[in-house]
């Protein structure tokens, strides 16, 4: 038997998800590992990512032993510094580690807002890998100077399983230093920062290559020795991907911890709201097309948050009938708006603010709401986010025709048909929550030549559950309580401040 599989690296966790030809599961593996959250420090150590990848590997390939390809995404921004016996210098800082502010602005200056968003297709912003390294090369130089080679999460596990450094130009795009017309690294930016891009991978378009893994390594972990590893791209592509969502007007909803809409569209965008709104233009798959992310930082998360704080008579009631909590809450719920307001902003603002310190509220409750309604009320939060996010896009030309959900959200009717109403258009859930995986699985079987082409790969890996309609009247009714949801981040910045 022979099988493919995705490894997705994630800032806390990683994990492997192995299918069969047919795109059937056939086994996962995860491993978290630790991360360091302290007063101007965000960290996660390389060697804990390292460990964990070997571990889920070692894992998978002793159920699955007939493994010819692996594809692998991650998330961006992070970088590992490696010095001349591979062996990773410090820690990675993680997009929300808040040094880099001054260098960022330092770049700014040097070249200006406007050009850098020209290049990178990012407004500047110092979650970008570019001043997180201007930072280390101005306030640790030893540790620099001991640099030979900088991988971002990606390319650092690719490398050292293969001893070749892949990257793919959606990460590439997450360090602010790549140019996304000419498709390489801007010589300009570089410079700017005093900074040599020959440190750096040749980026490469997701899929387009593969290298065979190394015997040492193939031995250790039980892999074959043939085994083909495939850059994948950062998570939110690799997810695109496994939605089959590959033209223009079309979107995959991530309906996981974060609530994340990709859409594509055709060429780069020139309006400026995409770069106010903290919108990223990234080179897909398909020529000619680009990929942004909408997004709010509390999706999954912001649920989650309320069944553990606030219905736990519902969870003693799930566990007592056999049910899962989601199923207790929805029981009997109203199919109508609720009325309540909630902002999301638990974890700070995602896009169109791009505001860390952004908190959230709860605004219109009375003596007559129960738990259902708050539960039902944080979704609705979550998805008049989304409606902001694309009247933004919608008024800068990016408007999604239908939507493919993905993630453990997808698995509620009762969100996804509220999605449906709320966004007005069709919305398709897949049956599989693992889109990135399954994206993973696709370019690397596509790289392998085991399909002709990712449409073909998609035929066989990705099956549709169900498509939920937009209803007008819910729509229109939804609409109402938005426009006072539309002033709702402004009145709560002033009462913050």
């Amino acid at each position: 038997m022979m099988a493919l599989g995705g490894l997705d690296i994630g800032s806390t966790g990683c994990k492997v998800t192995i299918y069969d030809e047919q795109g059937n599961d056939l086994y996962r593996s995860y491993r978290d590992y630790p991360v360091a959250r302290n007063v101007g420090e965000h960290e996660v150590r390389p060697e804990d990512i390292w460990q964990g990848v070997q571990e889920v590997l070692k894992d998978a390939a002793a159920h699955c032993p007939g493994i010819r390809a692996l594809g692998v995404s991650s998330f961006g921004e992070s970088c590992v510094l490696l010095d001349e016996q591979d062996r990773p210098i410090r820690p990675a800082m993680l997009y929300t580690d808040p040094r880099g502010v001054q260098e960022c602005q330092e770049l700014e200056e040097k070249l200006g807002k406007e050009r850098l968003e020209q290049i990178t297709g990012v407004a500047p912003h110092s979650m970008y890998s570019m001043p997180k390294l201007m930072w280390i090369l101005r306030h640790c130089p030893e540790d620099f100077k001991r640099t030979k080679r900088i991988l971002m999460m990606e390319d650092y596990v690719i490398y050292l399983l293969t001893g070749h450094g892949l990257l793919d130009y959606s990460l590439a795009t997450r360090t602010m230093a790549f140019d996304i017309r000419s498709l390489c690294w801007s010589e300009e930016i570089f410079s700017a920062a005093g900074i040599d891009p020959g440190l750096f991978s040749e980026p490469i378009l997701s899929g387009s290559k593969g290298e065979k893994i190394l015997p040492h390594m193939a031995e250790a972990l039980g892999l074959p020795l043939d085994l083909l590893l495939v850059p994948a791209g950062h998570d939110q592509v690799a997810a695109a991907i496994g939605s089959g969502v590959f033209g223009a007007g079309q979107a995959v909803d991530g309906a996981g911890t974060v609530e994340c809409i990709t859409p594509v569209f055709s060429g780069i965008p020139t309006d400026r709201r995409i770069y106010d709104g903290g919108y990223a233009v990234v080179p897909y798959v398909t020529p000619g097309t680009y990929v942004t992310y909408a997004f709010s930082f509390t999706g999954g998360a912001l649920v989650s948050w309320f069944v553990e704080n606030c219905a736990r008579a519902q969870k003693q009631e799930a566990k007592e009938q056999g049910k899962s909590v989601y199923e207790v809450l929805e029981a009997g719920m109203k199919d109508e708006p609720t009325g309540l307001l909630v902002l999301p902003h638990f974890a700070g603002a995602g896009t169109p603010y791009m505001d860390t310190e952004a908190a959230g509220a709860i605004v219109g409750l009375t003596l007559c709401h129960h738990t259902s309604d708050l539960y039902r009320a944080m979704m609705e939060g979550v998805v008049y986010e989304m409606m902001l996010n694309m009247e933004h896009l919608e008024a800068a030309g990016i408007r999604p025709e239908r939507l493919r959900a993905t993630g453990g959200g997808a698995a509620s009717r009762v969100w996804m048909q509220m999605k449906a109403d709320m966004l007005n258009v069709p919305l398709v859930s897949l049956g599989n929550a693992e889109a990135g995986a399954v994206g993973c699985a696709m370019v690397s079987g596509v790289a392998a030549g085991v399909f002709k082409d990712l449409a073909e790969a998609a035929s066989v890996l990705i099956k549709e559950k169900e498509t939920y309609l937009p209803r007008p009247a819910m729509h229109e009714a939804y609409r109402k309580h938005y426009q006072r949801y539309q002033k709702l981040y402004e009145a709560v910045r002033l009462l913050r401040n």
